[in-house]
């Protein structure tokens, strides 16, 4: 099917997502958790398949892991589902109401954007969460994943397509895109997209911007900061890095730079280093890291760089107003954590570092959508619009202005026979 047809054929759809009721909206996701239960062999067998092939094609450890989708990854998004299910609907939330007159009533309503082209990574976990949020929120959605989880990708959808239609959903809310060709395709299609969502490197999602009138919600690289104050407990800062770094190393969250305050470097560095490398990680540092630890020295790229694998850089630092300048240089804006006692410290840090995520004494692992309540993501944006960090249901949605009248028209006012209230109506809208 040629992309514009499939494009527009998504567009019909979501116009009638965008109205059906919650209580559908929740049966056609439980259809699918079940669904996803029942079938899992399938979907287990094609993930074999794909994790085959990209063994022989020497896919890095890290990303083969991400890649992995077996029982304990669909009891995962299995529970995940079951979580959206009891989110609150973010569609038809009154968020303001005013009298502009007797009778003359405004209320702004939270919608669905639409259509959204999300492009993400080789993670066919990925293409269920994207998937289900867009239907809570009400939207349809063009889905391109990762070549390396084609079969995978194309089992998921088919059993998310035949759950969600077969409990009311209307039919190609959905469609999956597999080459590159259809997302070049894609990006001209802004009669029918109303918002594109790519998950990558930076370069990757200024391609996208560059190459289409759709607006970009970025999720750029996740060049992620731990920095250990002076005033650090370090017991709980070498579990705060080693979780951020470790905890699962080719995710968008996972800590890049260390940055250490001089200070505490000599007693900190050593032993950090030992619990790193335990863990495989390779470590880069400054020449103030390298004279208290043996390590390869860290280049300018290695500041600016998303290494999605067991490598981290360090770089010791004089004090909080370095580290803050530091982030703001080289981070990517996602999400950066201070470990120190001193709550100023950390009070400053959070105003002044910029990103969509900043936070106190925890790991970087925590910036997370599901972990934040959201049911959840469809990524993390790095963009400054209506949406920023963990995009979950709430980031989904847009508003219109609702105005109810009898009668009224503007002349009344133009010529001031009538004049303007403006009075909080404090209630939600209904019909």
């Amino acid at each position: 099917m040629m992309m514009g047809e499939l494009a527009r054929q998504v567009k019909e759809a979501s116009l009638r997502l965008a109205a059906c009721e919650t209580e559908i909206k929740n049966k056609a996701l439980a259809r699918l958790a079940e669904s996803l239960m029942e079938r899992q062999d399938e979907i287990i067998k094609a993930n074999q398949a794909d994790l085959d092939r990209s063994e022989l094609e020497n896919l890095a450890p890290p990303l083969l892991k991400r890649l992995k989708f077996d029982e304990a990854k669909i009891a995962d998004v299995v529970d995940g589902i079951y979580s959206l299910i009891k989110l609150e609907d973010p569609v038809g939330k009154t968020l303001l109401s005013t009298e502009l007159d007797e009778g003359l009533e405004l209320y702004k309503v939270t919608c669905p954007i639409g259509v959204i082209g999300v492009i993400f990574e080789s993670r066919p976990d990925a293409l269920v969460q994207i998937s289900t949020l867009c239907l809570k929120s009400g939207n349809g959605v063009l889905l391109k994943g990762g070549s390396e989880a084609r079969e995978t990708n194309r089992i998921l959808s088919e059993i998310i397509t035949e759950a969600t239609v077969a409990a009311g959903m209307p039919a190609k809310w959905l469609a999956l895109l597999e080459t590159r060709d259809d997302v070049s395709d894609m990006l001209k299609m802004d009669r029918y997209m109303d918002l594109i969502i790519p998950r990558g490197s930076n370069e990757f999602v200024r391609h996208i911007m560059d190459n289409s009138r759709i607006p970009v919600m970025g999720h750029a690289d996740g060049i992620c900061h731990c920095y250990v104050d002076e005033n650090a407990d370090l017991n709980m800062a070498a579990k705060v890095v080693l979780d951020s770094k470790t905890q699962y190393v080719a995710v968008c969250n996972a800590a890049e730079t260390l940055l250490v305050h001089e200070k505490v470097a000599p007693e900190f560095l050593p032993p950090l280093k030992e619990l790193l490398e335990k863990k495989q990680v390779e470590l880069v540092g400054c020449p103030k890291t390298r004279a208290l630890i043996p390590v390869e020295a860290a280049t300018e790229e290695d500041w600016k760089t998303e290494y999605l694998d067991y490598k981290v850089s360090v770089k010791v630092v004089s004090g909080l107003n370095e580290a803050v300048d530091h982030i703001n240089e080289f981070g990517s804006g996602h999400t950066d954590t201070i470990i120190s006692e001193s709550r100023e410290k950390a009070a400053h840090f959070m105003d002044y570092v910029d990103a969509g995520n900043v936070l106190w004494n925890c790991s970087t692992r925590f910036s997370d959508g599901f972990r934040y309540g959201f049911g959840a993501e469809v990524g993390i944006s790095t963009s400054k619009i209506h949406s920023r960090g963990p995009v979950g249901l709430e980031g989904l949605v847009i508003y219109k202005y609702k105005l109810i009248g009898n009668g009224h028209v503007v002349d009344d006012y133009a010529n001031r026979s009538k004049t303007f209230k403006h009075n909080d109506l404090k209630r939600d809208f209904a019909i």
